[in-house]
């Protein structure tokens, strides 16, 4: 999902960065920066930027821009919520323009529609949850937990799959078979991978979910 540089039309490119700037500035004037006031809270921001930034360099693909990589996005997005989450999501990225992973002209469309497209599913479906199911433990967990975390990389891998088709890079029928099938696989290991991680953060570390309220989620409703 690490989209190169060109491969696109140049247009796509420029209209990202037209749309990144703004939302970048949004998030950084609203993120709340007072949590990293308590030190725990900045170690564990930087400590899951670092380890997404391994993970998404560690990516199988067999042509230009069909590479898949874990994302992380659903957990990111219940640890820290939106705006910081997409920040963090732009450090990663940044990382890996860095470490020459990524070419820093394609670094606001990435930002778009891997993180600015994976967060807003996130959050829409954190609502859907809240609003469809009881607040129960077990709910939080195994629906924004597992489910969700799958659900998420399936959105974002069916938005690279409509941009490559309408840009004409590859055959539509090419992406629709060979291409968006493996995000089922991809989001199989999403939801586990998120899942444990978030189970074992509630279980040891419940303070480190921003999301998650004890007095709300509690196992005995």
């Amino acid at each position: 999902m690490n989209l190169p540089y060109p491969l696109l039309s140049e247009a796509w490119y420029w209209l990202a960065w037209g749309l990144w700037l703004p939302l970048m500035l949004l998030a950084l004037r609203r993120a709340p920066w007072s949590v990293f006031r308590e030190g725990e809270r900045l170690h564990l921001w930087l400590g899951m930027v670092v380890v997404l930034v391994l993970l998404w360099s560690m990516k199988a693909g067999v042509k230009p821009g069909l590479d898949l990589h874990l994302t992380g996005i659903m957990l990111f997005s219940l640890v820290f919520e939106l705006p910081l989450a997409f920040v963090g999501f732009n450090l990663v990225l940044l990382g890996l323009v860095l470490n020459g992973a990524l070419a820093w002209e394609s670094l606001a469309l990435n930002a778009l529609l891997t993180a600015g497209t994976g967060l807003l599913l996130a959050r829409l479906l954190q609502l859907g949850v809240d609003r469809l199911f009881p607040r129960h433990f077990f709910v939080f967990v195994f629906l924004k937990g597992f489910f969700g975390a799958a659900l998420v990389v399936m959105g974002v891998g069916l938005g690279f799959t409509c941009l490559y088709g309408l840009d004409g890079i590859y055959a539509w029928n090419y992406l629709l078979e060979e291409y968006l099938p493996y995000y089922l696989l991809l989001g199989f290991s999403e939801a586990w991978i998120s899942g444990m991680v978030l189970t074992l953060m509630l279980v040891y570390r419940p303070g480190w979910v921003a999301t998650f309220d004890q007095s709300i989620y509690s196992i005995g409703k």
